[in-house]
Formats: structure tokens, C-alpha cells, sequence
């Protein structure tokens, strides 16, 4: 009820209680009319807001259920400090093909679907700017699909969501942070990318490679994976080791620890500075030895398994 109408309901109340009241006289029969007739105005006015109240409340209804058909649902912290926003994908792709993430701010969390449907949930938040200056694009190809963070182009090249490694997508003076929340169906690969933000993958059947730069990673699935970031810590377990062109980690400042199958045969090449190389697997040093590097083989040897940091060690197990 709007304050309008809350005064107007409250003056015809008075009115009826000052004539229901008031001293019997000749005119009793008068009065009696008028009260009869005060409280169907009451009723009226009555009825009148209850229905403005549902019309502003289909209003609020109609435009919340368009933002929902778009995929979008957008809210403010109370304090008016924060906005926030969600965005929904559901698709499948055919196996084999690859569901791939791109983001720039925030974290990238995956884990197993529970059939064939791929789900995606971005979650957008800002404490300054506006969570529609970035935008979440789709693009279905013939690989798969690709979902893309897309921030505001600067003056320089546009800023677009491409499959693979097309692409462009910088960030200046946009503090929007946008977590991507994944279920990967099995047998779909996966690949996620981001900048400033961890990426976790949970209990997948699929292949999986993903890069960071200031973030660390985490993975664990039944397929094979590759991982590369810049200032964090990468720990991936696998079910497999069975690709051609081998498997690359790599990272400048964190730890690496790879719990590979027991029966790998792959070719050892790994490096670091500030750390030391552990192995719970039987391997076979080759070449010089170096307080720095170590090149073996794994098993009976097999294809290359890449394994560099500079701040860290690396713990093979």
C-alpha cells in the first residue's frame, strides 16, 4: 500500500468512527447512511490498493523473469557498496569436443556434471564500477563451445571472445571481478584460462589444460592434464599419460606436485632454482647431473613430461 493511500484509508476510518459515534437525533437514520457509506469507500479504497500492489509487484515480476530469459539476475549488497550479478549457460557438446573458459579477474571452479548437460554460472561483482561494463559471451564452433569474460575495449584493439587462442582481452580501470562456476560432463575437455584468479578442477573424466598468471591450480582428473601459471602453485593428479606430444608444468614462483599414474612411461625434463626434485616414481637419471635440472626417464620411458618452476620444488609422486 503506498502512502497515498494509506492517508486516504486512514481520513475515511476517522470519518466513520466520528459518525458511528456520534449522539442519536432525529437525523439517526442519516447517519447511519453515512457510516454504511464510509465503510464501503473504506472497503474500496482497500480493494483499489491491494490491487496497485499487485500491479507494481507484476511489473517488478515481468521484468525479473525478461532478465532471467537473457541468462542474467542482478543485485546490490544493502549498503549500496557492491553490485552483484549471475549469469547462466546450459548446452552440450559431442564428446570429444572441448568446453573452454576464458576469464581475466577471478576464479575459475569446475567439477564433474552429473550427466551431459555443461552448466556455466558467472558470477560478477564490483565494488566501484558497474558489473555491466563486462559482458559474458558465447561462442559455439565446430570444436565445442567457448565462454568469454569481455571487458571494455580500450583505445587500442577491441577486446573479443574467440575460440582456441584468438582473441583479445584487456583489462584497464574496470575493477569487475567475474568467477566462473563449470560442470563439465565426461569425455568433454576442458580448458580454462585466467589472469588474476585460482583455478580449481574437481573430480573430472576429460582432458584437461589450463594457464593462469597470478593464481594457483589445482586439478584432479581421470583424463590427462597440462598447466601453466606464473605466481602460484600447481597441484595436479591424473589418470592418465597416453599423449603424443607429452605434457608441459610450468611456473616461476610456487611448487609443482604431480601425482601421475603408477605405470607412466614418459621422459623426465625438469628444472628449477630455488627448490629440489622429489620422486616417489622409479626414474633414471640421464646426462650430467645438475643441482638445478634433472633429465630421466620415467618407467621405460615414453613421451615428454616437461616440469619447470624457479621459486619452488617439485615433488613427483
Amino acid at each position: 500500500m503506498t502512502g497515498v493511500h494509506r492517508v486516504a484509508v486512514v481520513a475515511v476510518i476517522a470519518v466513520a468512527v466520528v459518525l458511528t459515534f456520534a449522539p442519536a437525533s432525529e437525523g439517526d437514520a442519516m447517519t447511519r447512511g453515512w457510516v454504511r457509506g464510509s465503510q464501503g469507500v473504506v472497503d474500496g479504497v482497500r480493494r483499489a490498493a491491494a490491487g496497485t500492489s499487485r500491479a507494481v509487484a507484476g511489473l517488478f515480476n515481468r521484468g525479473r523473469d525478461r532478465a532471467a530469459a537473457k541468462g542474467y539476475t542482478r543485485r546490490q549488497s544493502r549498503d549500496g557498496s557492491d553490485q552483484e550479478a549471475d549469469f547462466v549457460w546450459r548446452g552440450e557438446v559431442e564428446i570429444g569436443q572441448t568446453l573452454q573458459i576464458k576469464g581475466v579477474n577471478g576464479d575459475i571452479i569446475a567439477e564433474r556434471a552429473a550427466g551431459e548437460e555443461i552448466v556455466v554460472r558467472a558470477e560478477k561483482r564490483a565494488r566501484r564500477g558497474d558489473v555491466d561494463d563486462v559482458r559474458i559471451e558465447v561462442v559455439e564452433h565446430a570444436g565445442g563451445v567457448t565462454l568469454c569474460a569481455v571487458y571494455p575495449s580500450s583505445r587500442g584493439r577491441e577486446n573479443t571472445c574467440e575460440p582456441g587462442s584468438g582473441g583479445h582481452n584487456s583489462v584497464r580501470n574496470v575493477d569487475v571481478q567475474v568467477t566462473f562456476y563449470v560442470s563439465v560432463p565426461a569425455n568433454v575437455a576442458f580448458e580454462a584460462s585466467t589472469v588474476n584468479g585460482d583455478v580449481e578442477v574437481e573430480d573430472l573424466a576429460s582432458d584437461v589444460g589450463v594457464t593462469s598468471v597470478n593464481g594457483d591450480i589445482e586439478i584432479s582428473t581421470t583424463g590427462f592434464a597440462g598447466a601453466t601459471t606464473v605466481n602460484g602453485s600447481i597441484d595436479a593428479a591424473m589418470g592418465q599419460y597416453d599423449i603424443e606430444d607429452g605434457l608441459s608444468f610450468t611456473t616461476v614462483n610456487g611448487s609443482i606436485s604431480l601425482d601421475l599414474p603408477d605405470d607412466v612411461d614418459a621422459d623426465l625434463d625438469a628444472s628449477w632454482l630455488n627448490g629440489r626434485l622429489e620422486t616417489d616414481l622409479p626414474f633414471e637419471r640421464i646426462g650430467r647431473v645438475s643441482r638445478f635440472s634433472a633429465r630421466g626417464v620415467l618407467g621405460a620411458g615414453g613421451p615428454e613430461l616437461r616440469v619447470k618452476t624457479v621459486n619452488g620444488s617439485i615433488h613427483i609422486f
